[in-house]
């Protein structure tokens, strides 16, 4: 049996569609074009959108369909690096009166916008989520679709979280650890290295700015804990 190398596709996407931001939102059965989005995703991975006066959702009373785009970028120095484009299609929808300040403050960690808490003083932006009925997914070599039910049941990776923080360390102050150890396991030049994923199941190391290559590099079994993971990667670093 061949060990599990990367995440299962949902569970990808979910974990790409928690550090995602909504970019562009599209009304279907209008002739209107797609425009900017404001707002996030929420716990269940449902776009959550920042609808303000005179957008033409914002007065919608029924359940409109929508696509809404997720993007999730990584900061590679001074350079906005896409990791994934997400097409989330399906029923914008009011959030519940009861649910809506725990979605604003959900959203406001990672999508900070003053407007999320006017919002919820009734002053003029309303929040609406979105009612996943597919995704469509585009992230680098892989694209596909899930639909709703896959997607909703999937969830994020659980080491997430620590895994962000490890990874912002590492491209902050040990990319020239990390060129060495790349260099000594494939035996050749490796320019311009980033630690671009890093999940239960391994890292990827991006290669490169205009042109990239991705190197997957599998942990022989999958991590449980943040603190496995953090030796995994102490080992990656010191490998000589």
């Amino acid at each position: 049996m061949q060990p599990v190398t990367a995440p299962p596709i949902p569970e990808r996407v979910r974990t790409l569609a928690a550090t995602a931001a909504p970019t562009h939102v599209s009304l279907t059965g209008t002739c209107l074009p797609a425009s900017p989005a404001r707002g996030g995703v929420d716990d269940q991975g449902r776009p959550v959108l920042l609808v303000m006066p005179g957008d033409p959702l914002h007065n919608a009373l029924d359940e409109p369909v929508v696509t809404v785009d997720l993007t999730a970028n990584r900061l590679l120095g001074s350079v906005q690096a896409s990791r994934g484009l997400l097409k989330v299609q399906g029923w914008a929808q009011a959030v519940p009166e009861a649910e809506a300040r725990q979605t604003a403050i959900a959203i406001a960690e990672r999508c900070p916008d003053e407007a999320l808490f006017e919002a919820l003083e009734g002053k003029g932006p309303r929040l609406l989520r979105v009612d996943v009925g597919q995704v469509i997914y585009l992230t680098g070599p892989e694209s596909g679709v899930l639909d709703g039910e896959e997607y909703l049941g999937a969830r994020p990776d659980p080491l997430m979280d620590a895994a962000e923080r490890m990874l912002d360390h590492v491209n902050g102050t040990h990319r020239d650890q990390l060129e060495t150890a790349l260099v000594s396991l494939l035996d050749g030049p490796v320019p311009d290295v980033w630690l671009w994923e890093l999940d239960r199941f391994g890292a990827t190391v991006r290669s490169g700015i205009d042109e990239p290559t991705l190197i997957r590099l599998p942990w022989p079994s999958p991590i449980s804990d943040a603190g496995s993971l953090e030796r995994a990667l102490r080992c990656l670093l010191c490998h000589r």
